[in-house]
């Protein structure tokens, strides 16, 4: 009887935490960049387990039966890309990640391509984060002073800054990055990622990702799948439930039995 209060406790929980995996995909479909997430379950029949609410009767481990999540799943497929024909909109059509620097020194990446340019011509996202770029000889950031109509970026990341005499030279270029290893990079909010303790990042080759100027990558969430996703998830919610509800009703008839 303990097993199925067990069983049904860990569906109820490991569909939970999906829930809010699949709610929070609903509320980012808008969010340019956004990598929808999943989770991801594992059998517990032969899993031996110390977790906090798991009764145990000594040190030794318990095995439990059921199911439990493995943590969060990142889609990295591609988005769809939206025109704007805003020349600081740039979209990443491939792998890697757009690197920032943050107001108090630390290091995130991001791939929501909306930046702007701030009063001092510099490059930043839109939270005002500044955008990592690799400056050719002779050039600084303290030199070079964008604007949006002087700005050009190639699709291998070359940017160009119009000069005087109307032509355009290039003056940086916008490296993209990406992480190996164990959850590679990290979501931290406001469309940023940060490195994993465990993983290595790691600058994308030029030839595996276009940088498209004038165009936003969408979110990879498609609305139809996270609803039906929604539903089954609600059910076998449900179902954990009954079995915890089903095995209350047939204790009570047991002491009901009892205690005549």
């Amino acid at each position: 009887m303990f097993t199925v209060l067990y069983s049904g406790r860990s569906a109820m929980n490991a569909n939970q935490e999906r829930l809010e995996a699949i709610s929070n995909n609903l509320a980012n479909v808008g969010t340019n960049g956004y990598k929808r997430v999943d989770v991801g379950f594992e059998d517990l029949l032969s899993q031996s387990l110390k977790r906090n609410g798991y009764p145990t009767n000594s040190d030794q481990p318990f095995t439990g039966t059921g199911v439990r999540s493995t943590g969060l799943l990142k889609d990295t497929s591609q988005g769809p890309l939206l025109s704007t024909g805003n020349p600081s909109d740039f979209a990443i059509d491939g792998e890697g990640y757009l690197k920032v620097t943050k107001s108090d020194g630390s290091t995130a990446y991001t791939r929501n391509g909306s930046l702007k340019i701030d009063v001092n011509g510099t490059l930043v996202d839109a939270m005002g984060n500044k955008v990592a770029l690799e400056y050719t000889a002779g050039n600084t950031e303290a030199s070079v002073k964008f604007s949006k109509e002087n700005l050009t970026v190639d699709a291998d990341g070359s940017v160009y800054q119009k000069q005087l005499d109307g032509k355009f030279a290039k003056v940086a270029n916008l490296p993209l990055f990406n992480a190996v290893g164990s959850d590679g990079m990290i979501p931290v909010g406001e469309s940023l990622f940060v490195q994993s303790p465990n993983s290595t990042v790691y600058k994308v080759d030029p030839k595996n990702s276009d940088i498209r100027q004038g165009f936003l990558e969408g979110s990879n969430v498609d609305m139809g799948k996270e609803f039906t996703d929604m539903i089954l998830t609600q059910r076998a919610f449900e179902l954990g439930s009954k079995s915890i509800k089903t095995a209350d009703d047939m204790w009570g008839m047991i002491n009901g039995l009892k205690g005549r």
